[in-house]
């Protein structure tokens, strides 16, 4: 007999979604209990590195996704004033016959998570979440129902409902650092990510995310978001410091309902992230600040994994939850100090840093698959 017959996963976002497709695809029956009314996705545009898209072409939408996104194999770097200093090859860690990065509306990518998950048989229960879960897998859910199930996957985000109900003591930590996105039109001439570190903010990057759209980001010192006030106006003034692409965005920072304002946050739950059957993945378990686009990356791989290992276990045991921490967690460890430490770097203003070489090494940690 298979390890698991029926599963639970809480929340229906990039791990949830991937870990769901994955196991209803090889015929385990599965729940997907999401706390919100419908499929919805916060934020403006989404970074997906190779490794991601990796596993997006495991899951079968790879197609959808490339046609939905902007797919590019170099990164810029530019001058306040909009000047190329340096055009870098970007290392494709999905491996040669994928792009190195590709951007794309986060809304599109959500839409295709969930109608693949649809596909593959798995029931998605909207506007429910998990009152109370026991070790055994005994659920009660808000609405009053209850069941048991074999697994039950914590894939609730990083203020995960799921994390508190099992006892992990462990919450997201600022990094000191605020950003501020805005999906809008892409100029002609942005064909890439591109980055300038220097002027009003620690970073002014964007990447575009379709054939007409784009992201743009400013990144600075973090502020109490109820101080925010009127977000068009002071995103459009931290814009006034750059030139280039910028003229054209900053035109667009007129509608404070289309911008995004977040803290960079980090989150590493030590090993084990299960407690009996209930297991924690994505960033109910570990989250970075998007410094180096590694946050959905690492919670696909985190669905690949415990997928992988699941469908091949005959039971289900510490010994396998031990193997999938085998697999994640040094990985992902590496992965969010690196992020964090990036920017570190220069909240401190450190000038010798060696960038490029922790950039490197994470590239070549991330090309290994998990």
């Amino acid at each position: 007999m298979p390890a698991i017959e029926n599963v639970l996963i809480v929340g229906a976002g990039t791990a949830g979604s991937a870990l769901a497709i994955l196991l209803a695809r090889a015929g385990v029956t599965v729940d997907v209990a999401e706390v919100e009314p419908g499929p919805t996705a916060l934020g403006s545009g989404i970074t997906l590195q190779g490794n991601a898209l990796r596993v997006l072409r495991d899951l079968g939408v790879w197609e959808q996704v490339s046609a939905a996104g902007f797919a590019f194999d170099s990164l810029g770097l530019r001058t306040p004033g909009g000047d190329l200093l340096a055009e870098i090859p970007d290392a494709r860690t999905g491996g040669p016959d994928l792009p190195a990065t590709l951007g794309m509306n986060r809304p599109e990518l959500a839409a295709i998570l969930a109608a693949a998950v649809r596909d593959a048989g798995a029931r998605v229960r909207y506007g429910l979440t998990v009152h109370a879960v026991s070790d055994t897998g005994e659920v009660t859910f808000s609405d009053g129902t209850a069941g048991r199930f074999d697994l039950v996957v914590g894939a609730d985000g990083i203020r995960s409902h799921v994390r508190g109900l099992i006892g992990v003591d462990a919450a997201p930590e600022p990094v000191g650092m605020g950003i501020w996105r805005i999906h809008t039109r892409r100029p002609k001439d942005v064909e890439r990510t591109d980055l300038i570190y220097g002027g009003p903010c620690f970073i002014a990057g964007y990447c575009p995310t379709s054939a007409d759209t784009m992201y743009a980001y400013l990144v600075e010192q973090a502020r109490p978001r109820e101080a925010v006030g009127d977000k068009a106006a002071h995103m459009r003034a931290l814009a006034e410091g750059y030139g280039g692409a910028w003229d054209e965005i900053r035109a667009d920072i007129t509608d404070p309902g289309r911008i995004n304002y977040t803290w960079f946050e980090s989150l590493l739950v030590d090993r084990p992230w299960n407690r009996g059957r209930v297991v924690l993945i994505g960033d109910a378990a570990h989250a970075c600040p998007p410094t180096l686009a590694q946050g959905a990356a690492q919670c696909l791989e985190d669905a690949a994994v415990l997928a992988e290992l699941l469908l091949a276990a005959d039971r289900l045991g510490q010994d396998l939850f031990e193997a999938f921490m085998d697999r994640r967690h040094d990985r992902v460890k590496a992965v969010v100090e690196a992020s964090v430490q990036l920017a570190r770097w220069q909240l401190d203003g450190v000038r010798d840093a060696d960038v490029p070489g922790l950039m490197a090494r994470i590239a070549g940690t991330v090309t290994q698959r998990p």
